[in-house]
């Protein structure tokens, strides 16, 4: 879906973990010159991150200590939480979107988003099941 200045980004996850969508953002931001790119999920129990895309370990890692400072509704250090009607990894998957961003601001110059020579742009899925995400990609220049 786009708009004026606007993009929706639909992304589907297989389950928690990072999803790289960085060629999507740049394709978006191509030929609209100097600005701000504002990334935006439209959900509660996922976030955004910019991240190393080189090893995929740094992913992983990522993921694992989240999970371990988070762990699941049904983990004994999590006994005092109350959600639990949508499954053990949703409140948890709430509390991790509380502690990351779910917007991102990015400088465009040239019509490419000034991001580091490592850098990529990720939905960082928190719920253990596949899920489409939407991101909304808002350019202004």
């Amino acid at each position: 879906m786009t708009l004026t200045g606007q993009r929706v980004f639909t992304i589907a996850t297989r389950g928690a973990g990072l999803y790289e969508f960085t060629d999507r953002v740049r394709d978006f931001c191509a030929g609209r010159g100097e600005g701000l790119l504002t990334l935006f999920v439209r959900h509660t129990s996922c976030s955004l991150a910019i991240q190393e895309n080189a090893d995929p370990d740094v992913r992983a890692d990522l993921a694992a200590f989240f999970d371990r400072l988070v762990p699941p509704a049904d983990h004994p250090a999590m006994a005092d939480l109350r959600h639990l009607l949508e499954g053990p990894d949703d409140m948890p998957a709430h509390i991790k979107a509380a502690l990351l961003p779910v917007s991102l601001s990015i400088p465009v110059t040239a019509g490419r988003p000034v991001l580091g020579t490592w850098q990529g742009v990720y939905l960082f899925e928190h719920r253990t099941a596949p899920h489409q995400r939407q991101v909304v990609g808002h350019f202004c220049g």
